[in-house]
């Protein structure tokens, strides 16, 4: 997976977590940054994977995610690692 889709998959997931008030105040809480600091944040390396991480902490949040988004779960462990510094065909 390129580095360009794993940004796309996480930036949709963050943009899935923004619609509902008590999932971002869980990952702001998870991230430890304010919520004027998402967009700021979501530039610096890391932050995308950390999104992920978070969705793979909670197997109902990422199962609702996938199915909404028609998105695989491997896809997201897949896209985690991509943003982590794994290889970018991995």
């Amino acid at each position: 997976m390129s580095i360009e889709e794993a940004q796309g998959i996480a930036t949709e997931a963050l943009l899935h977590l923004s619609r509902d008030p008590e999932q971002i105040g869980r990952f702001l809480a998870f991230s430890g940054i304010g919520p004027e600091m998402i967009r700021e944040a979501a530039g610096e390396p890391g932050f995308l994977a950390g999104v992920l991480e978070f969705y793979m902490m909670d197997e109902p949040l990422l199962l609702a995610f996938c199915e909404n988004a028609g998105v695989r779960p491997t896809m997201m462990a897949a896209a985690r690692f991509a943003l982590s510094g794994g290889m970018e065909n991995a």
